[in-house]
């Protein structure tokens, strides 16, 4: 007994100190996104805008988020209040367009790639050579032909689409040199779950495993893919590029955030407030696309800097790939609307 009453004051000790050693304790851990904090009381907003997305603010795509809030406080006299909610904090893509098809989430900045899933028509952006810079994206925006069907194309889901901001062009970050398309046949590449991504690499005749983004660095340094499908914006900030240190710059497609919004929270605003809203994330979403294009020059000299080797496919490997995409734009033109697609290639490749 007297050892008991001995030892148990220092148990009580040695908890009450590893609880509060800096190991334990939460109130120092470091705030990801301590530098975007709300610097005014949105505690009476009339409405609440909740707005998800997977990735950090710290690309410009995803930043715009927290610009919109401060822009749309301004801009409604304080009547809408934008929370957003970047970093998967709101669950993975497909679990936050299932709660923002309910109402449960009234906005989301979806990945391009994640989109298709929602309406056909918005896979067109990740078909290969179609908005595959940042002139043809600035164009797609502002030809009402253009945009028109692609902003309206998820409204049997219940989504309005008003803008897009972007997160750069999509290449290839190697853990080998690829120089050549022949050089990628012996790479083992993670791409997206997304159905446009998967049809094409399979028309391409590539190696290819389909992960979630939070399992690709562990894959890489395991060993289980040595070749990412993604952006060199992307691969640069999230220290992909420690590992795999070559880029290819295939450009084929841009990465791209799509804004949905629930169409019935947006009913319900007051047709001023409509008003205001969708002006204002057109404006942050147009200066964010001019933000985009240099973050992505940026980004490629700075991973230059590290020692990233970066490389151009030849005009001919170009041509190959669009070649045998033939197959994936037969069959999503017709889930797209082949007159559609027509029309953007055409209007674009001018």
């Amino acid at each position: 007994m007297k050892r008991a009453f001995v030892l148990f004051p220092l148990l009580v000790l040695l908890t009450v100190s590893l609880l509060t050693s800096p190991l334990f304790a939460a109130g120092k851990k470091k705030d990801p996104l301590a530098n975007w904090k709300t610097k005014f009381d949105y505690s009476k907003a009339e409405y609440t805008y909740i707005l998800s997305n997977i990735s950090h603010p710290v690309i410009q795509g995803v930043a715009v988020g927290y610009n919109l809030r401060d822009a749309l406080w301004k801009k409604s006299n304080g009547r809408i209040y934008v929370d957003y909610r970047p970093l998967a904090q709101l669950g993975g893509e497909k679990d936050v367009i299932s709660k923002l098809k309910i109402g449960a989430v009234q906005g989301m900045l979806a990945s391009s790639v994640a989109s298709a899933n929602i309406a056909d028509k918005l896979g067109i952006v990740n078909l290969p050579y179609v908005v595959d810079t940042f002139e043809k994206l600035d164009k797609f925006r502002s030809d009402p032909e253009l945009w028109g069907p692609f902003s309206n194309s998820a409204q049997s889901a219940g989504l309005m689409v008003p803008d897009i901001t972007g997160y750069g062009m999509y290449g290839w970050a190697t853990t080998t040199p690829v120089k050549t398309l022949a050089d990628a046949k012996s790479v083992n590449f993670r791409i997206a779950q997304a159905p446009v991504n998967t049809d094409l690499y399979k028309a391409w005749g590539l190696k290819f495993t389909v992960l979630p983004w939070p399992d690709v660095p562990q894959a890489l340094q395991t060993g289980v893919i040595n070749g990412l499908d993604h952006t060199a914006i992307v691969c640069n900030i999230t220290k992909k590029f420690t590992i795999a240190k070559y880029f290819t710059e295939v450009n084929y497609a841009q990465g791209l955030f799509i804004h949905l919004v629930n169409k019935k929270w947006f009913n319900k605003l007051p047709a001023d407030l409509q008003k205001i809203f969708v002006e204002t994330i057109e404006e942050e979403s147009a200066k964010t696309r001019e933000l985009t294009k240099k973050q992505h020059n940026t980004q490629i000299a700075k991973a230059k800097e590290a020692g990233v080797q970066f490389f151009k496919l030849s005009a001919a490997d170009k041509a190959t790939l669009i070649k045998q995409a033939g197959p994936v734009y037969a069959s999503w033109g017709k889930k797209i609307g082949a007159d559609y697609l027509a029309k953007v290639r055409t209007t674009l490749g001018k």
